[in-house]
């Protein structure tokens, strides 16, 4: 056990938790368990760099992943709309359409934000603020989330108030030290491995919840931006919140753990994550290259439709969920040709109606590719 902080008693009469210089000077990691774990995670994703490397239009799978860490990422903050609803958003908004698809479709573009801005600006409190206005500025979800600030007042986890919160973060004078703390970490501390460091700023970011909203959001996309920083990986393609998701109770109870100084419990439970998920995005990198060659054989048995339709399939790899005006766009043709077109690679199988019943304003899903990415059970 280490000591991260301590609850301490507020004038109102709540507990709030006081964090300790970060991080930790008794910090040791040498649990067999986690040498272990942290050297399979290694492992995996040595594996999954070199294969993304084999990839066709390894954008738009970056494009597919982005969405679904948006989707799984939001639905930790109980966000129902799912990773169809996001994509189908990107072509036509619909009224079916949940109406917190809106929160996605922010967190896809602080995503993209971030990753954009990384390139010119170091990771930094400046860049994750940036972030965090791109992800709440105009929000569905946010009623007061004062995008790009940082707190001036007391927020809490769960319950109704402070009084029966699951956590207590620090009191706001207490927010800008430990942030300063953690930037310090994100360059100091050469020793630790990336995978152990990522964890460790997640986790103390959770802690210290140091905005009003979307805190949870901006947390884990601070994962991302810490891996790509690092070059872990080549390209943005392990994202950890499908795991989160799939494990909330436990993912809060982990964070739980930590704030109590059992950082081992925590650690294990993140290069799980690292593992599973990397191994998954794997399994998919090797599908989706199988997919594409027996797709691109069936296209190629069109006869004169043959080009149209490999210009549409490509597409299809970034817009899986497609309607015959976004056809015309992409492939370049008139709307008769264009309905031609989908009725083609419907009748082989590549396109499916996603409303059968439909005659005007139909939607068609590239249903092999997108179940790659659903996840299963969630």
């Amino acid at each position: 056990m280490v000591t991260i902080g301590k609850y301490v008693k507020q004038r109102a009469g709540y507990k709030a938790f006081i964090p300790e210089r970060f991080p930790p000077k008794e910090l040791s990691l040498n649990e067999p368990r986690i040498v272990k774990l942290l050297a399979n995670a290694n492992l995996q994703l040595g594996k999954l760099d070199g294969l993304t490397k084999l990839l066709p239009d390894i954008n738009f799978f970056i494009f597919m992943y982005i969405n679904k860490e948006a989707a799984y990422s939001s639905q930790v903050e109980g966000t129902r709309a799912k990773l169809t609803d996001a994509l189908q958003a990107e072509v036509e908004r619909t009224p079916d359409l949940p109406k917190d698809v809106d929160d996605i479709l922010h967190y896809i573009r602080a995503m993209n934000e971030g990753l954009r801005r990384l390139d010119k600006l170091p990771l930094s409190l400046r860049l994750i603020k940036e972030v965090h206005a791109t992800l709440l500025t105009k929000a569905r979800s946010s009623t007061n989330p004062c995008p790009g600030e940082f707190r001036r007042s007391q927020n809490w986890i769960m319950g109704t108030s402070p009084a029966d919160a699951r956590f207590v973060p620090p009191p706001p004078e207490f927010v800008m030290e430990a942030l300063s703390d953690l930037e310090k970490f994100f360059y100091s501390h050469e020793d630790l491995p990336v995978l152990i460091k990522v964890a460790l700023i997640h986790s103390q970011f959770e802690t210290i919840h140091p905005f009003l909203d979307g805190n949870g959001r901006t947390g884990r996309l601070l994962i991302t931006f810490y891996l790509c920083q690092q070059k872990v990986l080549e390209r943005p393609v392990l994202y950890l919140s499908e795991h989160f998701k799939k494990h909330r109770d436990v993912y809060f109870s982990m964070l739980d753990e930590y704030r109590n100084g059992n950082i081992v419990s925590w650690l294990d439970f993140f290069l799980k994550g690292i593992v599973r998920v990397a191994e998954e995005a794997i399994e998919t990198s090797n599908k989706v290259i199988e997919l594409r060659e027996k797709d691109l054989q069936k296209v190629s048995e069109l006869g004169r439709a043959s080009k149209n339709a490999i210009v549409l399939l490509k597409n299809l790899y970034k817009i899986p969920i497609i309607n015959v005006r976004k056809v015309e766009e992409v492939a370049g043709l008139s709307r008769e040709a264009a309905n031609q077109l989908v009725d083609r690679l419907v009748r082989i199988g590549i396109l499916i109606p996603k409303d059968k019943g439909k005659k005007y304003g139909r939607l068609f899903v590239y249903k092999d590719y997108l179940s790659l990415f659903e996840a299963k059970g969630l």
